[in-house]
């Protein structure tokens, strides 16, 4: 199955129980796209002791999951992002198409 993800949000729980959640997927061979949306481009910055975004993060890219992220929101941030390629609202539009299921957090 084509699963897309669509990450909206930065707090620490949420990233990771959507990280872990495409983790499975991808582990369970369905294919999965994330797609950071508004405060999920926040990504690289979620720092929690409790919940290790950075360790699901890097699990995602070896299990060579695609993640894209909204450059706009990027750039109305004024931040410097290196964790996937930037992307527009068509790259999102062609996620949710292409998709079987897609999911929001």
């Amino acid at each position: 199955m084509k699963i897309g993800i669509i990450l909206t949000y930065s707090d620490s729980e949420t990233v990771w129980n959507a990280l872990r959640f495409a983790n499975t997927a991808i582990l369970e061979d369905h294919s999965v796209k994330i797609f950071l949306l508004g405060q999920g481009v926040e990504i690289e910055n979620i720092r929690s002791e409790r919940f290790n975004v950075k360790e699901q993060l890097e699990k995602f890219s070896q299990l060579n999951g695609t993640m894209l992220a909204c450059g706009t929101c990027i750039k109305s941030r004024d931040m410097q992002f290196e964790v996937c390629p930037i992307s527009t609202m068509k790259d999102m539009l062609k996620l949710v198409v292409e998709s079987d299921r897609v999911l929001t957090f």
